[in-house]
């Protein structure tokens, strides 16, 4: 989909508060109602917009560690890659899993309690997979910056 000044602005808009009203929205990027629900609408039958939903603080609700885990598998048969990629869909510790090129094979972004619970999703759930060779885990100190907001001021019109 090409987007044009508008489109942008609504989604820069609801980057920034997602529950807003389309009367307000529609305020925000200079565009009357209607042509704002359309505009809106379009974004997400075309799935620019994917979907919605809440961030949660993962340290107010107990989730105080959070590690980058590298993984290489034993090899890259297609059957040991559609599993380990089933078993990752299945572990809600994984907030996101990422194929990368380089020396590993994946980056999974894993978030646990403390660091007792955080060894046993590796002993008893990641490295039992069984295509799995190595996991290195870098674990997050102090986070700087999170933020879900894509930089539309990159986009070309």
């Amino acid at each position: 989909m090409k987007l044009d000044k508008h489109d942008i602005a609504i989604i820069e808009a609801l980057q920034k508060d997602g529950r807003l009203s389309n009367r307000d929205l529609a305020k925000k990027v200079s565009l009357s109602p209607s042509p704002s629900w359309r505009r809106l609408r379009s974004l997400e039958e075309t799935g620019v917009i994917s979907h919605y939903a809440a961030v949660v603080n993962r340290e107010e609700v107990g989730l105080s560690i959070m590690g980058f885990a590298h993984v290489t598998l034993h090899d890259h048969r297609s059957e040991n890659v559609k599993k380990f990629d089933q078993a990752i869909l299945g572990a809600p510790q994984v907030l996101e899993c990422h194929a990368t090129s380089g020396e590993h094979d994946y980056m999974l972004k894993v978030v646990a309690p403390d660091m007792a619970s955080y060894q046993d999703f590796l002993s008893s759930y990641l490295l039992k997979i069984g295509v799995v060779r190595t996991v290195n885990t870098s674990f997050v100190l102090k986070q700087q910056k999170s933020t879900t907001a894509l930089p539309m001021d990159q986009i070309k019109l």
